[in-house]
């Protein structure tokens, strides 16, 4: 069966045109969109748009579009640096796995994210503001700060707040290891206890160079004099690197505090107090993280 033709209604006639107005006074236009009096549209003619419409409609339109896209590009570089930091963790994860394997090497580097967080922490506790952590293959991870604090009490804060904060981190693995009874958390922790006292020497860049500022500056050079032991009993490029870095700093920093001034007097000035709290924490952190690598110890078997 064919489907029948639909039938098209007849036109109605148009209604009159009102020449009443509305409750504003204004003309009521007709169905056809025309005011009375206007002269009569030909059938299928577009009203004219107005100069809005045609000009100012547009512009407008391309500058929401342009609004929109630099808003995104503000919230992409707003990630940017947790890029950079899950970019780098990537990359030094690839990098000790080809020494550790993955799973070792994961750990590892999420060991030194923790570390290195406790500085982001404790620098942003003194109102300063830190930048996530990035990660360099085999020299450890960086965060980036307009200063350490007003002074070196705050300095050694920050200093500690890493070798801390590690500490907990290496002693997780080792309570997982003890339940577990899994030579891998064993052999990790005492990776992270190692790598905690080692940033406790007292040598500028590293923690413990940062504790000297506030107990005994004069710490830096016997903290050298020890790195330069250790590279000849343990000779590597990265103990190498880090001796390059010292000297720099110590005779930096030794350069400034000699030429005095009341900035550097102020900087310096750390109270009884704060000297003895730092001491006892350096110390502290020193004792517990050579316990833990003697509790963590695993003897080398011939496979």
């Amino acid at each position: 069966m064919e489907p029948s033709a639909p039938t098209i209604p007849e036109p109605l006639p148009a209604p009159p045109v009102s020449r009443t107005l509305d409750i504003g006074g204004r003309p009521d236009r007709d169905p056809r969109g025309q005011w009375p009096g206007q002269p009569p549209r030909e059938s299928g003619q577009r009203p004219r748009e107005s100069f809005f419409k045609r000009r100012i409609a547009p512009v407008g339109a391309a500058i929401v579009a342009l609004l929109t896209k630099i808003k995104a590009l503000l919230l992409l570089l707003g990630n940017f640096k947790l890029l950079v930091t899950a970019g780098s963790m990537l990359v030094s994860v690839a990098a000790y796995a080809t020494i550790w394997g993955f799973s070792f090497a994961l750990g590892f580097v999420i060991l030194l994210l923790v570390h290195e967080m406790g500085h982001v922490v404790a620098l942003r506790r003194e109102g300063i503001p830190a930048s996530a952590p990035m990660f360099i293959p085999f020299l450890g991870a960086v965060i980036s700060a307009r200063s350490l604090g007003d002074n070196a009490a705050a300095e050694a804060r920050v200093g500690l707040a890493g070798p801390i904060l590690g500490t907990i981190g290496s002693a997780a693995c080792l309570a997982v290891g003890l339940v577990t009874g899994h030579d891998f958390w064993r052999a990790l922790a005492y990776t992270g206890f190692l790598l905690n006292l080692f940033n406790l020497l007292p040598v500028v860049p590293l923690d413990g160079g940062r504790a000297m500022a506030a107990m005994a500056p004069w710490m830096w050079f016997a903290g050298f004099a020890g790195m330069i032991v250790l590279a000849i009993l343990f000779p590597n490029p990265i103990i190498l690197l880090i001796i390059l870095f010292a000297a720099f700093e110590t005779y930096r920093r030794w350069k400034l505090r000699r030429a005095g001034g009341a900035q550097q007097e102020a900087y310096y000035k750390v109270a009884p107090r704060d000297r003895l709290l730092v001491g006892a924490v350096y110390l502290s952190l020193v004792v517990l993280l050579v316990i833990g690598m003697d509790a963590t110890h695993l003897a080398a078997t011939l496979a």
